[in-house]
């Protein structure tokens, strides 16, 4: 018996070694399903700019920039797999909306450089910002911060650092150690996690008006995380509750989802 306990102690100990190790691998995917860009926003039929910016610690990201019948710009952060090349349907509802979109892939995802860290993509972040307000002059009032899934924390983070006219947070979680405690119940992930990406703890230092979208049906992040993200934000604020899978509520439920943003934008 005392042989078996130890066998088990042992193996534990080595799955806590191993989710320590390798949970940057397991949260970052950009080869799912591929860094390789499948298409651009010419076969939507929107004019786009390819564009190249440097970080400040040297890394050159690669980005689009859709101009929209507006002034107001998106700075769109995607999730945690894929490139830019697989949010057409997301940039052509934006572009609907007559706004402007500049979307960026991350340090190690689809045409950028570098490797994927946490402080990397905040450091993207930020570059991203002084790409539109510097090279595009583009006014902070102006500028509209958007993240989907993991995207919304890194939004959250540089709103709360920023100035953007607003900030729209869309099918993402609380933070890490919350969602991957309730993944992996079994294990004390909130001591073994190196990552934080705390979008609750974020949004409760910005100071713009906030938009929280989130599926009752989101089978990936429970809508209870977007419920905890609107209560951490300061007003005014608002919620748009949709149907449909984590990937696809926003083309599912297009509708209810294109009548909240309208309506938010609108109050701006």
């Amino acid at each position: 018996m005392l042989k078996l306990v130890s066998v088990l102690a042992g193996g534990y100990g080595l799955l806590l070694l191993f989710m320590y190790l390798m949970q940057g691998r397991m949260l970052y995917l950009p080869d799912v399903p591929g860094r390789k860009l499948i298409m651009t926003p010419e076969y939507a039929g929107l004019d786009f700019e390819d564009v190249r910016i440097g970080t400040a610690d040297g890394v050159s990201l690669h980005g689009w920039f859709i101009p929209g019948k507006s002034e107001r710009v998106l700075l769109f952060f995607h999730g945690n797999a894929g490139n830019i090349s697989h949010r057409l349907d997301s940039i052509r509802q934006f572009h609907q909306l007559s706004l402007s979109v500049l979307i960026i892939d991350y340090r190690g995802y689809g045409e950028s450089g570098g490797r994927t860290t946490e402080a990397g993509i905040y450091r993207d972040a930020e570059a991203a910002w002084d790409y539109l307000t510097g090279s595009r002059g583009a006014q902070p009032d102006q500028i509209i911060l958007f993240g989907r899934s993991l995207g919304a924390s890194v939004a959250a983070w540089l709103a709360a650092r920023r100035e953007p006219l607003a900030l729209i947070v869309e099918s993402s979680f609380s933070s890490v150690p919350d969602i991957g405690q309730e993944l992996y119940p079994w294990l004390p992930v909130r001591w073994l996690s190196r990552l934080r990406h705390a979008t609750a703890e974020y949004i409760r230092g910005v100071r713009c008006p906030v938009l929280v979208i989130h599926s009752r049906d989101d089978e990936i992040i429970p809508f209870h995380h977007g419920q905890a993200i609107f209560d951490a934000a300061p007003e005014p604020r608002d919620f748009v509750a949709l149907h449909g899978s984590h990937n696809d509520a926003f083309i599912r439920d297009q509708q209810t989802y294109l009548e909240g943003l309208s309506a938010f934008l609108g109050g701006l």
